[in-house]
């Protein structure tokens, strides 16, 4: 079930006005997990049994960790028992074809395994949530919750559960503990916020899907303008796709009267690649610098250490993401370009003062395009696509001559400046007033129409959101 189907209004509606008409805590939470459960178990409903075991076991190490002498050993039956579920779900098939492919490189003749395992949805989220609630007890930053209740709705929410943001139980246990109002929901908030959404995701993002889906299909097909074109509409695609989403997650928690976490803050304005990371999903970058980066020293060392942190961290992020060599490159580029950027704040001051205007100047395009360059890593099915689009897009060296679609190129920019420039009107709230003191009478009548405008632009077949394969 997708935000973007239909069938999801009327399972909106129905957990929305039976929420708020249970009359305890109890009530509710009991009704939203089941809610959730059935939404999840709408994939399938046979990997709802990871789901309750994470949750089984999570709970009895935080009841033993509150007073176990060994506490450590507690803490690896969690991350042993949780990173066990995710390695052997989404990392299984990856490992025998990386073992395969080496073997038959060595001289060997191996054969893949006819086991074949299926990614369960939302698998990666729900397991650094998970984690993060284990950690968290074991770090004495949160007390191990007594109710199963709780424990099972914070990791099974269904706004969140497929695609994020992650949140933490530090954040979402205290909201479980009391009952909430309905009258300090901010409705008019929540309703603008999911059809800006809906919008990125239904519209923007479906309706350019077919340029990156064409060029990398076969980028030894098209030219180097191609190239660039696929590329930058899959900037603006991937973006509008988990940004979507991420909005209509929080829309949705807050009509029910939950906080989520903010997941993007305008990240293709970023200065640097360091703000990027500190606007690109930010719960997942977040997740890593507070339970993988400062443990494993972040910058309490040399240069050498931190640079060495970076990049393990960065690398792992990229497995994260997917389950391949592509990713594995993808997250390395980004810790190199961490690692750079650090070197390169320390060098800067040294910099005649004329110099640094310019440097700010240029700094957030060069940004955004070594990102692109790098989404060509995350999109391409393969290595040697990526190299043949690396070519394209860097050398200008397209391996085909044809164009794809019908764009060209300076529609193809004139697309994504305006992209940009609304993008940029939503950063600096320049519409938020209006809708903010508008009568009630005229809001509803403005999302109305704001609706009738975006339904005949909505592609009649969804396509799956794309942070759905990790």
């Amino acid at each position: 079930m997708l935000f973007v189907d239909f069938v999801f209004l009327p399972f909106f509606a129905t957990v929305f006005l039976v929420h708020w008409a249970l009359r305890t805590n109890r009530a509710r939470k009991v009704w939203l997990l089941a809610a959730s459960y059935f939404f999840y178990g709408a994939w399938d409903w046979r990997f709802l049994s990871l789901i309750v075991f994470s949750t089984a076991v999570d709970y009895f190490v935080g009841c033993r960790l509150e007073h176990a002498v060994k506490r450590k050993r507690w803490l690896m039956l969690s991350l042993c028992a949780n990173l066990g579920l995710l390695g052997t779900f989404k990392y299984f098939n990856f490992f025998v074809d990386s073992a395969v492919a080496l073997l038959n490189t060595a001289g060997f003749d191996a054969h893949e395994s006819t086991l074949r395992i299926v990614l369960p949805v939302g698998i990666s989220f729900y397991t650094f949530q998970t984690l993060s609630y284990s950690i968290d007890v074991y770090r004495k930053k949160l007390a191990p919750t007594r109710s199963v209740l709780d424990l099972a709705l914070f990791v099974a929410f269904f706004p969140q559960l497929v695609a994020g943001p992650i949140i933490r139980a530090v954040d979402f246990l205290p909201q479980l503990r009391t009952k909430t109002v309905f009258a300090r929901t901010d409705v008019r908030a929540a309703l603008v916020l999911f059809l800006v959404g809906f919008v990125k995701k239904a519209c923007i993002s479906d309706g350019i899907a077919h340029i990156p889906d064409a060029y990398f299909a076969d980028p030894a097909h098209f030219d180097a303008v191609s190239a660039w074109i696929a590329t930058l509409f899959y900037a603006v695609q991937i973006y509008c796709d988990f940004s979507g989403y991420s909005d209509m997650a929080i829309a949705c928690a807050a009509l029910l009267g939950y906080e989520l976490c903010e997941n993007f803050r305008h990240p293709y304005f970023a200065a640097d690649i360091t703000a990027f990371w500190r606007r690109w999903h930010i719960s997942l970058s977040s997740w890593l610098r507070d339970y993988l980066y400062i443990p494993l020293g972040g910058n309490r060392g040399s240069r050498l250490f931190t640079y060495r942190n970076l990049m393990l961290t960065m690398l792992l992020g990229g497995l994260w993401h997917g389950a391949g060599w592509n990713f594995v490159i993808w997250g390395a580029l980004h810790g190199a370009a961490l690692g750079v950027h650090r070197a390169w704040q320390r060098s800067e001051r040294s910099f005649p003062s004329a110099v640094r205007p310019f440097v700010r100047a240029v700094s957030p395009l060069a940004t955004f395009l070594f990102v692109c360059f790098c989404w060509i890593f995350f999109r391409a099915e393969s290595l040697g696509d990526a190299w043949i689009a690396v070519r394209g897009f860097c050398l200008f060296d397209g391996a085909g001559s044809a164009r794809v679609g019908t764009l060209g190129p300076w529609f193809a920019t004139g697309v994504v400046a305006a992209l940009g420039v609304v993008h940029l009107a939503s950063a600096r709230h320049i519409v938020e007033p209006l809708w903010r003191r508008a009568p009630s009478w005229a809001f509803a009548l403005g999302l109305a129409a704001a609706v009738a405008v975006v339904l005949p632009f909505v592609p009649l077949e969804a396509k799956p959101f794309i942070y759905f394969q990790f």
